[in-house]
């Protein structure tokens, strides 16, 4: 099977750039993409069990592969909560689907967003990213007459850099328009 486009376009460019630009001594130093997470939070799943089946299926729909059920880690009796009820969904991509998700989602789901102007350049401090979407019909993925709900979710980018300065650097490269 062949390489997905997006790694190769980190393999035959951005790995070099980024060790000019930064005087990386050993090709290790680099810094590269890892995993991808997609999470959806649904407080309302407390009420309704079966709102949270729709969100593991359109997960599975973006990512193509099974998604997970996270649950509450903790008791808060003021939303009536206990540990372990199940509270969200979520999918860990790595390898060649991380690349194939990373090349769609820049690609084709971003500028589908309504009155898209650039994603915020603001990093989590550790190197990740994360980007937060209202609505999960922005993947093209997902067939508009069966959602039965606007659920939104974070789409998290995990990288091996250091800094922010590092991975900004990195997403760029690979494509993600970032506000200026």
């Amino acid at each position: 099977m062949a390489k997905p486009r997006m790694q190769g376009i980190y393999e035959e460019s951005v790995r070099t750039a980024l060790q000019e630009k930064f005087g990386y001594t050993n090709p290790m130093m680099v810094p590269k993409p890892t995993k991808i997470v997609l999470n959806v939070g649904m407080g309302r799943a407390i009420q309704n069990p079966k709102a949270l089946e729709g969100a593991l299926a359109d997960l599975e729909t973006i990512a193509g592969q099974k998604s997970v059920k996270t649950l509450a880690r903790k008791s808060i009796s003021n939303f009536k909560l206990r540990a372990g009820m199940p509270i969200g969904a979520c999918v860990t991509l790595r390898g060649e689907r991380m690349w194939e998700f990373m090349d769609r989602f820049i690609n084709f789901t971003l500028p589908r967003i309504r009155d898209f102007r650039g994603v915020p350049a603001r990093l989590s401090g550790r190197g990740d990213y994360t980007i937060g979407l209202k609505d999960q019909t922005v993947f093209p993925e997902i067939d508009f007459d069966k959602v039965d709900e606007a659920r939104g979710m974070n789409v998290t980018f995990v990288t091996t850099a250091n800094t922010d300065e590092e991975a900004r650097e990195l997403l760029s490269l690979l494509g993600m328009p970032f506000r200026r």
